[in-house]
């Protein structure tokens, strides 16, 4: 049941499209929680997401960030665990990291970074790690011999965009502390990104609707028109 705040934000909300600097000024306006509210935005594409050849997956750093303080933790051995320590990893270690998640449940933890080597180690959790989210992968490049750099990507703001069962993506883009203008700048990497992503195999309308909405608010259409 939506709580009174929610239905008096949702009356100050029309229900045709907004154009993307009105919808995200009108959304920082109705975030009124008494917490930073984080800015989300969902996108309606019109693949097929139960096809191989018409998946949407990518990863980009943010101009300004996410507004989160991410804890990163990293797998990995020798080298690369003193490499990954050294790079500002919030934890490292190997067989008893892969313990300590199977055995007390834990997950302190926002975004899993391992190198190759270790992925039959990592692949013995991949049913805990998955539902979650966090299961490295190449693709969002947390599966990497440069784990300096995947640290301070993930440390500086970087997102994964991929299509859910019903072809829609969700994707934070910041806090409402940042103001309208760098939302926007968020705003407008996510969704550059997003249609240069669009698969060959695609075909008709690519993208079906776009919303923006806050932590606590109402869901916003945008009037998005790629260039």
């Amino acid at each position: 049941m939506k709580g009174k705040r929610y239905i008096d934000a949702a009356k100050q909300v029309n229900n045709t499209a907004y154009e993307a600097n009105e919808a995200i000024k009108l959304a920082c306006e109705l975030a009124k929680a008494k917490f930073d509210e984080t800015m989300e935005l969902h996108v309606k594409l019109g693949v097929d997401p139960k096809q191989a050849d018409q998946q949407v997956r990518g990863v980009l750093v943010l101009p300004h960030g996410t507004g989160r303080d991410l804890k990163v933790l990293v797998i990995a051995k020798g080298a690369k665990a003193d490499e990954a320590a050294a790079a500002g990893a919030d934890f490292v270690g190997a067989e008893e990291i892969i313990a300590k998640i199977q055995n007390e449940n834990w997950f302190g933890f926002d975004v899993c970074i391992t190198t190759p080597d270790m992925m039959g180690v990592v692949g013995r959790i991949a049913r805990i790690l998955g539902p979650k989210g966090l299961m490295p992968n190449p693709k969002s490049g947390t599966v990497t011999m440069d784990v300096t750099r995947a640290i301070k990507d993930a440390k500086a703001g970087k997102v994964e965009y991929r299509l859910d069962k019903t072809a829609v993506i969700h994707v934070i883009f910041g806090k409402k502390s940042f103001g309208p203008e760098k939302l926007q700048e968020n705003f407008n990497a996510i969704m550059e990104a997003i249609v240069k992503a669009k698969p060959a195999a695609a075909k008709g309308t690519y993208l079906k609707s776009v919303a923006i909405a806050s932590t606590m608010g109402p869901g916003i259409k945008v009037n998005y028109r790629a260039n």
